[in-house]
């Protein structure tokens, strides 16, 4: 008697079954790779927004505006306008290994006196390389642009 037996043996289940744990294995990394490239992306988008934000103020008003003016969720306006609606939230979590603590936040700071003296640096946390903007370490947003 001649048994024909058709179906898959349990070494060629087993095989196919690692192949398709290793592949999704891989994808799971490079998704979550990309998710901290889109942080890093939208940190760098929120801090030009602040930045166009606080040059239109400074334009209007002739100097930049205190601190408490510029924190997370807060308006950004004057009598002449409203410059920005909602100061943006950094997304979470904050990627970097060498990044302080303070990190999930833009930190606002106004330096010099009033008018023409007067400047501003916006410290926030970047995790990987964007651009020409080096990661993984505080960076820093000026009227003269980031580094």
């Amino acid at each position: 008697m001649n048994k024909n037996k058709k179906g898959f043996t349990l070494i060629e289940l087993l095989v196919v079954i690692a192949i398709i744990g290793l592949l999704s294995t891989l994808s799971v990394l490079a998704l979550n790779s990309a998710r901290a490239r889109a942080r890093d992306a939208k940190r760098i988008a929120d801090v030009k927004q602040i930045q166009t934000a606080l040059e239109m103020y400074y334009n209007d008003v002739g100097d930049y505006p205190e601190f408490a003016s510029v924190t997370a969720g807060a308006t950004l306006s004057s009598d002449n306008g409203t410059y920005l609606r909602a100061i943006p939230v950094p997304p979470l979590p904050t990627d970097g290994d060498s990044c302080e603590d303070d990190a999930d936040e833009y930190t606002y700071a106004k330096t010099g006196d009033s008018g023409a003296d007067s400047s501003y640096s916006i410290e926030f946390c970047l995790g990987a390389t964007i651009n020409e903007v080096t990661g993984n370490e505080m960076r820093y947003a000026t009227p003269a642009g980031i580094y």
